[in-house]
């Protein structure tokens, strides 16, 4: 095996993390265990209240069922796939972020519980989304349709395998967590003010899904170094063909879930926004494609969820938080 090789041969030996060989990945994996979080510590008494009242309109409330349910099923998918990957990544380093993010996976379906425990939401009306609501079961089934080639019987020595491999890292840390999760995460942080408890653990877990995107990100930029036959011109477009219809999908679920418009946004604010995330991630693996729009319209986000300026919010250690509280407010 080549020092730091992702694709080894050897899938079931021991992770031997020294001497470091993706330096990399070892420290995202320690900058994940500095946002290490719990959503029952957060409270959620002024949600309750809120929710109770007609402090949140009935459009804000459906706002909230719906990302709600989108985040239910694709947190899932997300960790499902990310067990099928393990045995194809072989890289120590890489799978100890990967053992990492496999546990934030499950936090994050364990914050949907709890608020949903907390909301005392009809469940079916939350899990059920993916089955029921068409602009988030057109989401789920891309993402069930695209990467029904990586299994565990893929062969990580060919060229074919190793392709495989790529585009479902690609289409789970590029396309699922790095585009379909932020619509959601822009809404919901508009109405922070309003629903704190939930705003908080979303700002958790957008820290958590942004180490995980730059995770993804530098992964695939590693294979196409190592593996440059995994990597040529009709793959390239194969895969822009994958984020372009992503970002179809998501405004798609914009016009749907802000058909009223909330809190000054709007659908077709999501039109521009959609794009400009779809243009960092394709920037961020070195992808030509570009869409026309490249303007963040939220500019209350534009420190949170561009990617690029997030790398320096991680430079700095988190020491307020120990079993409850919060993180020092950086957005």
């Amino acid at each position: 095996m080549k020092t730091g090789e992702i694709f080894g041969k050897n899938s079931e030996g021991v992770n031997q993390i020294l001497p470091h060989k993706n330096l990399w990945a070892w420290e995202l994996y320690r900058k994940g265990k500095n946002n290490h979080w719990n959503p029952e510590d957060i409270p959620m008494t002024r949600d309750i209240m809120n929710w109770k009242s007609n402090v949140l309109s009935e459009a804000e409330k459906q706002v909230i069922k719906r990302c709600l349910g989108f985040f239910a099923g694709s947190e899932s998918l997300v960790g499902n796939n990310l067990v099928t990957m393990f045995k194809h990544i072989t890289d120590p380093e890489c799978r100890q972020y990967m053992a990492r993010q496999i546990w934030e996976e499950c936090l994050h379906n364990d914050t949907v519980v709890y608020i949903c425990d907390s909301l005392k939401l009809d469940l079916n009306e939350v899990y059920e989304a993916h089955n029921n609501i068409p602009s988030i079961k057109a989401k789920d089934d891309f993402l069930m349709r695209v990467t029904k080639t990586i299994n565990k019987d893929v062969d990580a020595s060919t060229t074919q395998g190793r392709k495989a491999i790529t585009k479902a890292a690609f289409l789970y840390w590029v396309v699922c967590e790095g585009t379909f999760f932020f619509s959601g995460f822009a809404m919901m942080l508009a109405l922070k003010h309003k629903i704190p408890g939930i705003g908080e653990q979303i700002e958790y877990t957008l820290r958590d899904e942004s180490l995980h995107i730059q995770f993804g990100t530098a992964l695939i930029n590693k294979v196409r170094e190592q593996y440059p036959d995994v990597w040529d011109d009709e793959f390239e477009q194969e895969l822009t063909a994958y984020l372009k219809e992503a970002v179809e999908l998501e405004i798609a679920y914009a016009k749907d879930v802000l058909s009223q418009g909330v809190l000054g946004l709007n659908a077709d604010m999501f039109i521009d926004y959609m794009q400009y995330i779809g243009n960092r991630r394709l920037e961020n693996v070195g992808m030509k494609f570009r869409f026309a729009n490249d303007k963040n319209p939220f500019d209350f986000l534009s420190e949170v969820q561009d990617l690029i300026k997030a790398k320096n919010f991680f430079e700095s250690r988190v020491i307020d938080y120990q079993s409850a509280g919060a993180l020092e407010d950086d957005f």
